[in-house]
């Protein structure tokens, strides 16, 4: 069939609408400093910051309209002044990607880090009708999404990072696109996806990796390719995969593929060594193998293929390309945002090898201190250490019931407030260590040092009707134990004088989670947004946006909960314990060799998480002379006189919520309604010794993946 005149103007007008594209963030610097201007000079002319130019020169942020624009315009000019060792390329040609080991002579070039890839609508490739399709060509049977979408930011990738393969062949990518997939075996699939699919994404860092693409299979998919429907077996889901001998573990590895040590199960990784620069990796996830849990991606599995590709690409565009359960993915996104090594030229040599890159966890696994580990950890086990443990967990407390007073028992109504996503909140600039522990007896408390210290705070007199904000289950501490720095300054805060008996501390520091706080905040605010909770809302509409936002989109709503499920299982990761019915303490187990195996990590980000949590409980008390009934983790019970937070939260007289206490709205941190009961069903559970806090909801309240 012939092209129209129609589809030509409309691929010019695609072209015509696409955005300036900018050098890598590297080029831009060169062309500056070519050009003898100093990056303040910059700023002036672009009526922005001397910040702001250093966020476009080390790849933190990218120009807007129309900065965007006339920035572009100055590169160009520079660009044909200043060409780098003479070349006259194009500005913005697609750089290869940088390796992580560089042996050679030459320079490695570093591609533009976008900081949230675009979701890929490509237009879709139409099939002439009654024309079959050329075998392993990535043709479509459905036109591309009406709504338009900015163009691809990497031109290797157009099609997006994943696709999700029907029984027909049919691959399901993003923006409605649909490729033809002709693979009948594994191996087949694997080359198809790495060779003709065009599936993948950039790297969330300049320094790191690109994802790799990402395949999820369907019950029939799994079948046509020569896999069971079911993954049967007696042990933990995670630890089931296809025996060795099973006719397509040995068609992988005739086809010269290998697998991780993972095996083949509901996430498997296909991969070959790299050659040179060019990974070789391809990710399965089969669905009918419980691939998506469905505490943490509520009722995805049995939706369309189609849908089931939009609710993993927008999770993939605005978090990562899925790696496996969101705790996994949760962990691994703290890899990509702050890789471990960076290239860098070596000074004896000229040559450019694998550095150390400042801020990261490293590449090395770095065992904890003593009291930072578990209790079969080698430190422990073979140390034969007895001095105690950090114990720096999520509340669960409940008041007692003979310290609640007339008038609150008279109060008709428990109401429920859950903090959004407060591990999250937690980890917004907090400082961690990033060395190895020090032992340090008898030292001067420091707020500002991270690490372990053995301090006594029984001493430390609090109202009764509150939590003790150093113990998890609210009780006082009856003598010296450990704590991370978080909750020992806090009691500083509270105007006690603390004196450390023995610590471990790190001297090397840094806010280590601040990328990953900000992607994840980005992510989970713009999905809250796109079902309709927004932040110019009043807490009334606020409310209301709320209670109705489940209905509005269940895809994106299947996306708000990976997300939060992305937080919780990601800090889980951290102190992830060993597995398997034939474990003996004392033996390493295979989450120790990570570097990102960070148990005093977790903890601070609980214990901040915690006295955040105690900080408000205070000042809700002073400010409304309201205690809490309940806690648990996130999420806090108050008798109320009326059904709705609106009933007790603290307002100025302009209306305004006070600082300090809890206040309503969608951000991390911010408090939404969990549940409303009465007081009389709140009362009869606490005497009975259970949480109203963890079924006010009307069901289990916590859900921590990756434990």
């Amino acid at each position: 069939m012939a092209t129209t005149e129609e589809e030509l103007f409309a691929s010019v007008d695609a072209l015509l609408e696409e955005e300036p594209q900018l050098p890598p963030p590297a080029e831009r610097a060169r062309l500056r400093e070519a050009a003898g201007i100093t990056q303040a000079r910059l700023a002036t002319a672009l009526k922005t910051t001397t910040q702001t130019v250093k966020n476009y020169e080390n790849g933190r942020s990218e120009p807007k309209s129309p900065r965007l624009e006339a920035y572009q315009r100055l590169l160009q000019g520079w660009a044909a002044k200043y060409p780098a060792h003479g070349a006259t390329a194009p500005l913005a040609a697609p750089q290869p990607e940088a390796s992580e080991t560089f042996t050679g002579s030459a320079a490695p070039e570093v591609a533009t880090e976008p900081e949230a890839a675009a979701p890929v609508q490509a237009p879709a490739v139409q099939a002439a009708p009654g024309r079959p399709a050329r075998p392993g060509a990535a043709t479509s049977r459905r036109p591309a999404a009406k709504k338009a979408a900015r163009p691809a930011t990497d031109p290797r990738f157009p099609h997006g990072p994943l696709a999700v393969l029907d029984g027909d062949g049919s691959a399901y990518g993003t923006g409605g696109i649909v490729l033809d997939c002709p693979a009948t075996t594994i191996p087949e699939l694997v080359e198809w996806t790495l060779h003709e699919s065009g599936l993948g994404a950039p790297k969330l860092n300049r320094h790191g990796k690109d994802s790799d693409p990402l395949i999820v299979l369907t019950a029939a998919a799994a079948v046509k390719l020569g896999l069971p429907e079911r993954l049967e077996g007696h042990e933990q889901r995670r630890s089931l995969r296809l025996p060795e001998d099973h006719p397509v573990v040995k068609q992988v590895g005739r086809a010269k593929w290998q697998l991780t040590q993972r095996g083949f199960g509901p996430w498997a990784r296909i991969y070959r060594k790299a050659q040179g620069r060019e990974r070789q990796c391809v990710q399965l996830a089969i669905l009918s193998w419980d691939a998506l849990d469905e505490r943490s991606w509520p009722g995805v599995a049995e939706m369309e293929p189609a849908d089931i590709a939009r609710v993993l690409g927008v999770y993939a565009q605005r978090v990562i390309t899925p790696r496996g359960s969101t705790a996994v993915s949760g962990l691994e996104l703290m890899t990509a945002l702050r890789p471990p090594t960076k290239p860098e030229r070596d000074a004896e040599t000229g040559n450019w090898v694998s550095a150390y890159n400042p801020g990261s966890l490293g590449t090395e696994p770095m065992d904890p201190a003593p009291p930072e580990a578990t209790p079969e950890h080698p430190v422990v086990v073979n140390s034969g250490w007895t001095g105690g443990f950090l114990n720096e967990e999520a509340y669960q407390w409940v008041r007692s019931v003979d310290s609640l007073s007339d008038e609150e028992c008279t109060l008709p109504y428990a109401v429920g407030l859950d903090l959004n996503t407060a591990f999250l909140a937690a980890a917004a600039r907090l400082v961690v260590g990033l060395s190895a522990p020090d032992h340090f007896h008898a030292p001067k408390f420091n707020p500002k040092i991270p690490g372990s210290w053995l301090v006594d705070l029984s001493h430390v007199e609090l109202d009764p009707r509150l939590p003790s904000p150093f113990t998890p289950d609210g009780s006082r501490p009856t003598g010296p134990a450990w704590y991370q720095t978080h909750t020992v300054a806090y009691a500083q805060e509270l105007g006690y004088d603390v004196h450390p008996i023995e610590a471990y501390l790190r001297r090397e520091t840094g806010a280590y989670l601040d990328p990953w706080h900000d992607r994840l905040k980005n992510a989970y605010v713009d999905t809250l947004a796109d079902l309709g909770v927004t932040k110019d809302l009043d807490d009334r509409q606020s409310l209301a946006a709320m209670e109705r936002h489940k209905q509005t989109d269940p895809a994106l709503t299947a996306v708000l909960s990976a997300i939060k499920a992305t937080v919780k299982g990601g800090v889980g990761k951290l102190r992830e314990r060993p597995q398997g019915k034939n474990y003996k303490d004392g033996e390493r187990w295979p989450a120790l060799e990570r570097p990102t195996w960070r148990p005093d990590i977790r903890a601070a980000v609980i214990s901040k998480a915690r006295v955040n949590m105690h900080r408000k409980l205070t000042n809700m008390a002073k400010m409304t002379g309201l205690y809490p009934l309940a806690v648990l983790s996130d999420c806090v019970v108050y008798p109320s006189p009326g059904d709705s937070p609106l009933a007790f939260l603290p307002y100025a007289a302009s209306g305004k919520p006070q600082p300090g206490g809890f206040r309503l709205g969608p951000t991390p941190g911010l408090a939404k309604l969990e549940g409303v009961q009465s007081m009389l069903w709140a009362v009869d559970l606490m005497e009975q010794g259970l949480n109203p806090a963890r079924h006010i909801k009307g069901g289990d309240a916590v859900f921590d993946e990756g434990e």
